[in-house]
């Protein structure tokens, strides 16, 4: 999908019906409420205990000190700067269940969580990292910032393929079905980990992280130190995960690879046992990485397609709402 005058922010909103937008932006809402419930990040001062106060917020040693009940005041804070961390390895160019190019749901997953923080006034920032490549920017606000971000995204994405004679398509997300680029020579594979790590180490004020990958990551077993940085970085901020499903390994709607330069042979496709046996080992990899993120609290969801893309997102949004609130309580 080529570049066009029209900013991006403004594109999201032309896509987004009115309920939907509503629904979305209410739920970015909620999420904001969720962080902030009876505390922020910076302690104010302590006070005795009056009903109504959350049991929580209580401090048990200063209470014993005291021999009366004794609360924690926190500082509020009104938003939370949003963070982009996207994987831009190159399993990310290949095609979601429906045939689009992943780039292209990846990139509107990020336009439209980009357009729904500047509708919050929140900040954003941007990590976009592979095994070779690294682009981070610091959380801003404004619409100039936000496309910026998301121009660079853009590019970062597109240069994974090339055209079959060789012309380089910076920023060119392929049209669902388009078959006329190739993997670019040297495309870098995907390191998870060290688009965690830098999320960790270079932003510190407590955020609102989105890791936008696929279905094979975070993989702990192909990338071991993934679930490190994904335990440090659940502690420090709220961490969700956004994955752009994959088609299957071999089958009817699989009409390339990234790895090969042209379409998998029909009689392939048509094999069913190596068809069940691809379709198995891509199933345990799968079941391997939800298990890592459910066993950190790690809310996710797997996007599909563009056309369930919003829905599917409030639903994570909602989840990851309803979890911080038992968490606080």
């Amino acid at each position: 999908m080529v570049s066009s005058p029209v900013s991006r922010l403004a594109r999201v909103r032309g896509r987004l019906e009115l309920p939907t937008l509503r629904r979305a932006t209410g739920l970015l809402d909620g999420r904001h409420k969720s962080v902030l419930i009876g505390r922020g990040q910076d302690l104010d001062d302590l006070s005795l205990y009056r009903p109504g106060d959350d049991v929580g917020d209580i401090d048990w040693k200063a209470s014993a000190r005291t021999g009366q009940p004794v609360i924690k005041r926190f500082q509020r804070e009104s938003s939370l700067p949003l963070v982009l961390a996207v994987d831009t390895g190159r399993t990310m160019a290949a095609q979601a269940p429906d045939g689009t190019d992943k780039r292209e749901i990846a990139q509107a997953v990020a336009d439209t969580l980009a357009y729904l923080a500047r509708q919050r006034g929140d900040t954003l920032a941007l990590v976009a990292a592979d095994a070779a490549r690294m682009v981070d920017r610091p959380a801003r606000s404004g619409s100039e910032h936000a496309e910026m971000l998301l121009a660079l995204l853009d590019r970062q994405l597109g240069a994974l393929t090339t055209s079959p004679a060789g012309g380089s398509a910076p920023g060119a997300v392929l049209a669902p079905g388009a078959e006329e680029t190739v993997l670019a020579p040297g495309a870098p594979a995907s390191r998870v980990s060290a688009v965690l790590e830098r999320v960790s180490t270079w932003h510190r004020r407590r955020s609102l992280v989105v890791l936008i990958t696929d279905t094979a990551h975070p993989d702990a077993q192909s990338d071991p130190e993934a679930a490190l940085w994904l335990r440090r970085l659940s502690a420090q901020h709220e961490l969700v995960v956004v994955q752009v499903a994959d088609a299957a390994p071999l089958g009817p709607g699989r009409r390339r690879d990234v790895e090969l330069a042209a379409e998998v042979p029909a009689f392939l496709r048509q094999d069913t046992r190596l068809t069940a046996q691809l379709g198995a080992e891509d199933g345990a990899r799968r079941a391997r990485v939800a298990t890592l993120l459910d066993s950190r609290r790690i809310e996710h969801v797997t996007v599909t397609s563009l056309e369930r893309m919003v829905d599917e997102l409030a639903d994570l949004l909602a989840r990851q709402r309803l979890a911080s609130s038992r968490r606080r309580r």
